[in-house]
Formats: structure tokens, C-alpha cells, sequence
């Protein structure tokens, strides 16, 4: 992963090389006792069936960004029998709540998102591209892997804490609707992470890793521009008519003209989500969804006022009037370089999982059926195989990079954050495809939230227990990260966020998929209860 550093003196990562020999120079960390390390994985072992149960139930909810609300139920049942107190709706988002235990000491909040993506249903297991419904959302990308990782993480501290009168607190919180970067930042602003001491992020991958700094990714702004003009009849009077869509068409038109102005290292892209009715009516309501995509605070904002000015321009051209609403916002990732530390002692100390000649034979069946070529990464078309050992620390490398954005950024810049990959997924598929869901249910995915689960509890003890790391997490956020840059989102007091996103379409959707729903009380796995057998089943003819 590449990361954004060395732009200009005014951008995300303005510092000297001074001060980042300073800022990036290796220290010690103190640790929990070996003793409480082994007694809190001692406790995520023995709730391993219980991660298999939460990650398979989830994957079979699959519910899309604000309707997780099978989801969030089922999460937040298990987390208020064993003592959390669940406050729900927050930020005002129905589907969002966090679950707090403890009554004093520091505050370490644990999170991973939940969403599913849309049109990638999948059956998990095999190698063919095969939707359980037609349509629906599917677990594409796996995050059906981390909240069930944060709680058995949660539940297994919390146990060690009670038994050695460890005092702290614990607030566990979901990522809802992370694949349109919609709530986060509205968290942020809201006042979730006020009295958080750090922050434990998770995120389903194919290896296991941490870093520290500049993520390698890109902030974003996500806006919906709305033009309003007037009907008539296409046919017989379209002079009567001011065209919202012909609104629409300039902008992204003008947009696409503009690319070629723009710094290399934007991303940009859009849908049209309301083209009009009917033919012979001239629209007079259109609307388009843009993501804006920089690598630094400044770049994002200048990069939403162009659009912004495209979008006017394109109203005054066809007398029509423009409106906007921003969706979502994320903040360029920015991970705290002494938890980063203390982390991947814990990720080498819990190692890879021991994959089983199965796992690596249910790996290689779909990479052979379904790798494609990455030409922008060369030795792409090379199998991987499942890894087997834990990833080097990432450091900041120097190199910019543009690509994809998450919303724990805005997280990132409020209080001291990491995130720990895991390995719950397999080499050789697409990201935000089907086939990122064919391993989802599998004990691939199963081990790796596991072993995910142990590097982040052992984390979670060593804030606890060791208040020099605590005190040097938030040095490096006061006067390393923070010292020259601060958060600057474009998030307004106004602007709310868009919880009617996907309802329509799990209206529809939600009956079909209800009878795929996973029975942990029937069946040991999601793939016995579909009659799959594992490592899979040949190709269909």
C-alpha cells in the first residue's frame, strides 16, 4: 500500500525530514503480562464456536448500508446478555449504537464495520459465481468477519479484567453503511468518541498486519447534486420544458472535460439516481451521486468546489436550479505509530492460523476459476497462496498513491486509532465481487477472526495495564499527526445522514433473503445448513 507522502508543505503529510526521522524511529513499548495474554486467548479460544456462529449469521443477513438492522440486533442481543449496555440509534442513525462495560479507567473503543455490498449475493464455499437471490446484497468484501472478531475480543477482555480487578472501560461500535462512507464522520461530530482514550479498528483482509501513518488511501466527500427544472410535453411543446437531466448530462460531461486538469492523484466517479420518468416528459427533477477522492484535507475541499462549480454552471446553462446534500465523507486513513507498535508484537506474538489441507485447497479452486489480472500490479496473474506468515510492520514508504477510501479516518483524527487487518479472506479474487464473498463462511474465515480477535484483546490489555502507552498514543496524535494538520472535514452542522439509502430496495429484497437466514441451532455451519460440502464442489456444467 502506497501513501501520500512528500505533496506540499500545506498538504496531509507536510513535515521535514527531521521530523520524520523523529516521528517514525522505532521505540519500545511496555506490555501486559505474558500470563494475562495467554488467559485472554485462552478465553477467545474457548469462544471460537461462537465466532463461527456470528460470522456465518451475519453473512447470511447481508444486509447494505442503513437497513443493518438484523444485523445490529443480533449484535447487540449478544453483547447486552454478557453485560454491555447498548445505546442504539445514535448519531441519529437508526442501525448505529455502541456498547459500553466498565465504570472507570481508560476508554478503548473497539469497532469494524457491518455493511454488505449491493447485487453481490453469493453462495459461500464454491468456486462458481452463483447468487443465493438474484439482486440482493451479498457479503462481497467480508465484513460479515469483524464485528464478531470485536466481540469475542470484547467479551474475553472483559472476563480477564473482572477476574485481576483491571479497571477500564470497553465501547464497542459498528461501522454501519463503511461502503458509502456515510456515518463516521457524523459519529465524529456528534460526540461518539469524545471520552475515547484509543481506538482498535478492524478490517477483514488476507493477511494480518498493523501500520502507522499516512494509510496509503484517499479521503473523500460523497454528494448528491439534485437539479430542479421544469415538465412539458417531449413531443408536442419541449420548448415549454427546462430539462433536469439535460442538467445532469453537462455536468458530468463538464466533469469528464475537466479530468484532464485535475492532479493525477484525484479519484472520481458518479451514478445518475434519478434520470426522470418517462420519454415524453421532459424531467424536471434529476439527480446525480458523486464521490470526490484526494489524498489530503485541502486537495478533498478544492476538489468538491469544482464540482460544485460545475454544477452551477450546468444550471445556468439550462435554466434550471441546483441543490446539494453530501452524503458522506472520509478522512485520509492515519494510523498511531506506538499502538501500531504494540500491536504487531501481539499479531506476531498469535502468528498465522494453521491452515488445513482443505483451506489451502478451497483457496487455490477459486483463484485457479476466478483470479484476473491486475495490469497495474505486475505479477498479478501469479496464484497466491493462502499466507502463512504475518505481515512486516507498515511504515510510511515516501510514495503517493491514490485509490480507495475508508471513513475510519475521521476516527483516525479525533483519537488515537489503528487498524489490525486479519485474515479471513483469500488471495486471488476481486475486491467488492462475488467472489471476495466465496470464503466468507468457510473456516478460513473462521480462523482468521480468531486469531484477529487475539491480537486485539492482547492490545486492549496492554492500554490497560500499561498507561505509558496510552501517554505515548497521544503524544504522537498531539505532536506528531495533529501538529501541522488538523481535521478539516466539509460535514456541516446541517448536513444528516442518508438513512434512507437502500431501504427501497431491502423492502423488496429482505422476504426473498429471510429464508437463507443461518440456524446455529440446526446446523453446525452456514455451508452444512446449504448442503455444501467443503473444500467445495466441482465446477457446474
Amino acid at each position: 500500500m502506497t501513501t501520500p507522502l512528500g505533496k506540499a508543505p500545506a498538504t496531509l503529510v507536510a513535515f521535514t525530514v527531521a521530523a520524520l526521522l523523529q516521528a517514525y524511529a522505532p521505540t519500545a513499548q511496555a506490555q501486559a503480562s505474558p500470563e494475562l495474554k495467554q488467559a485472554v486467548a485462552a478465553g477467545i479460544d474457548k469462544r471460537a464456536k461462537l465466532v463461527q456462529e456470528m460470522v456465518d449469521s451475519v453473512f447470511s443477513f447481508a444486509e447494505p448500508g442503513f437497513q443493518e438492522f438484523k444485523t445490529s440486533e443480533y449484535i447487540t442481543g449478544i453483547l447486552e446478555k454478557n453485560g454491555f449496555k447498548v445505546t442504539r440509534g445514535v448519531a441519529g442513525i437508526p442501525t448505529a449504537w455502541t456498547a459500553t462495560w466498565g465504570d472507570s479507567g481508560p476508554m478503548i473503543a473497539l469497532g469494524s464495520d457491518i455493511d454488505a455490498l449491493l447485487g453481490l449475493s453469493q453462495y459461500p464455499g464454491i468456486k462458481d459465481v452463483k447468487p443465493m437471490v438474484a439482486g440482493a446484497p451479498g457479503h462481497g468484501e467480508g465484513h460479515n468477519s469483524g464485528m464478531p472478531l470485536i466481540v469475542a475480543a470484547a467479551l474475553s477482555t472483559k472476563e480477564v479484567m473482572e477476574k485481576n480487578g483491571i479497571k477500564g472501560r470497553l465501547m464497542v461500535w459498528p461501522g454501519v453503511a463503511e461502503e458509502l462512507l456515510a456515518t463516521k464522520a457524523f459519529y465524529v461530530r456528534d460526540g461518539l468518541f469524545k471520552n475515547v482514550d484509543a481506538t482498535i479498528f478492524t478490517h477483514v483482509s488476507t493477511d494480518f498486519s498493523t501500520g502507522y501513518g499516512p494509510g496509503g488511501n484517499t479521503g473523500l466527500v460523497s454528494v448528491e447534486y439534485t437539479f430542479n427544472g421544469r415538465s412539458a410535453h417531449a413531443g408536442a411543446s419541449p420548448w415549454m420544458g427546462r430539462s433536469a437531466l439535460d442538467a445532469v448530462e453537462i455536468m458530468n460531461m463538464a466533469w469528464n472535460m475537466r479530468r484532464e486538469h485535475l492532479p493525477i492523484t484525484q479519484r472520481s466517479h458518479y451514478v445518475i439516481t434519478n434520470g426522470g420518468g418517462q420519454p415524453n416528459v421532459v424531467p424536471d427533477v434529476a439527480s446525480v451521486w458523486y464521490y470526490f477522492r484526494e489524498q489530503d484535507f485541502e486537495s478533498i475541499k478544492n476538489l468538491y468546489q469544482t464540482g460544485n462549480t460545475i454544477s452551477e454552471a450546468a444550471a445556468l446553462a439550462t435554466e434550471t436550479k441546483v441543490t446539494r446534500r453530501v452524503l458522506g465523507y472520509a478522512a485520509p486513513n492515519y494510523g498511531n505509530k506506538p499502538l501500531a507498535e504494540a500491536a504487531y508484537e501481539n499479531i506476531k506474538a498469535v502468528g498465522m492460523p494453521k491452515w488445513s489441507a482443505d483451506d489451502v485447497a478451497f483457496a487455490r479452486m477459486v483463484g485457479e476459476a476466478n483470479r484476473v489480472v491486475d495490469f497495474s500490479r505486475p505479477g498479478s496473474s501469479d496464484l497466491k497462496p493462502l499466507a502463512t506468515e504475518v505481515t512486516p510492520l507498515r511504515a510510511p514508504t515516501g510514495n503517493a498513491g491514490s485509490g480507495g477510501s475508508d471513513d475510519i479516518g475521521d476516527i483516525m483524527w479525533s483519537v488515537p486509532t489503528i487498524t489490525i487487518r486479519y485474515p479471513s479472506n483469500i488471495p486471488n479474487v476481486a475486491g467488492h465481487h462475488v467472489t471476495s464473498a466465496m470464503a466468507m463462511t468457510t473456516p478460513i474465515a473462521h480462523k482468521g477472526a480468531v486469531a484477529g480477535a487475539k491480537a486485539v484483546a492482547m492490545t486492549v490489555l496492554d492500554l490497560m495495564t500499561t498507561p505509558k502507552l496510552l501517554a505515548d498514543a497521544k503524544d504522537y496524535f498531539n505532536n506528531v499527526q495533529t501538529k501541522d494538520v488538523k481535521y478539516t472535514p466539509v460535514l456541516t452542522a446541517e448536513d444528516s445522514p442518508g438513512v434512507h439509502l437502500n431501504k427501497e430496495l431491502m423492502d423488496q429484497m429482505r422476504p426473498k433473503m429471510q429464508k437463507f437466514y443461518y440456524d446455529p441451532k440446526k446446523y453446525n455451519s452456514y455451508l452444512e445448513q446449504l448442503g455444501i460440502p467443503y473444500p467445495g464442489v466441482p465446477a457446474s456444467k
